[in-house]
């Protein structure tokens, strides 16, 4: 596989279940990021996971003794972000999200309302309440844009899952019978910030990950390499079932390091 990987620039690396599990690197993960940079290749982190802003990620790999800061961190809510300062500048926002993602989008200048706004934005928002709820699909029927920061419909946790952003979205539509824009993994928003922000091409990044329908799809869909991990949420049984189908497997993000 080695060859595959020769001419390859920047990786884009999931976190959780494929870097990480929970608060432990997985073994091999931090030799990676040492091989990556003595060989003069770049990586980036980015997570689906908007309920965090980017610097609590910056704190969480910090503690896990990874030197990281705003320039090679990436969320959903990050692309979000970047869309509406480069496509709604102005618009008024009324966000459903947690209290990190609601202070990372006042400090880059987004103007948040609660009364008429021009978009209403749904984030991984575990802080959701039925008046939320209430007032997002009100706006959205008075003629507020619908945008969702991710599609993911659970996200797994120590116990299990925890409903996410995807299973939100649907009961919104449901409501109100308007589809969203979506950001994040797998759709295009996300492949286009990383390029403005990085100068890298999609033809020379690689897209590391342990989701069938994001980390990979978002590869093989955009013209990117995808590499899937077994150390997360897909198992051997459901890459047998799925029409998503990745560059190649690995056991783990270690066996990453000998072939680059």
């Amino acid at each position: 596989m080695k060859h595959i990987l020769a001419d390859k620039r920047l990786f884009v690396l999931d976190m959780d279940g494929t870097f990480y599990l929970e608060d432990k690197p997985i073994d091999g993960a931090l030799e990676f990021l040492d091989v990556l940079e003595r060989s003069n290749r770049r990586y980036l982190f980015f997570t689906n996971n908007s309920s965090k802003s980017i610097k609590d990620y910056i704190n969480k790999l910090s503690g896990m003794g990874v030197s990281a800061d705003c320039n090679t961190i990436y969320s959903s809510g990050s692309v979000t972000i970047e869309f509406l300062k480069n496509h709604r500048k102005g618009k008024k926002v009324y966000l459903l999200g947690t209290p990190s993602l609601m202070e990372g989008f006042q400090s880059e200048g987004i103007e948040l309302t609660d009364d008429r706004p021009d978009i209403v934005v749904l984030g991984f928002d575990t802080t959701l309440t039925y008046e939320k709820i209430f007032k997002g699909c009100t706006y959205i029927r008075e003629g507020a844009e619908f945008i969702a920061t991710h599609p993911d419909l659970n996200c797994p946790i120590k116990d299990g899952l925890m409903p996410d952003t995807g299973s939100f979205i649907r009961m919104f539509t449901a409501s109100t019978g308007v589809e969203p824009i979506i950001m994040g993994k797998p759709y295009s928003h996300t492949v286009e910030a990383i390029e403005r922000a990085t100068g890298i091409g999609r033809d020379e990044m690689v897209f590391v990950g342990d989701r069938l329908e994001t980390d990979i799809a978002i590869g093989i869909n955009n013209g990117a390499t995808a590499v899937l991990v077994m150390t997360g949420a897909t198992d051997s049984k459901m890459l047998e079932s799925s029409s998503i189908r990745p560059t190649f497997q690995i056991p783990s993000i270690a066996s990453l390091i000998e072939m680059v």
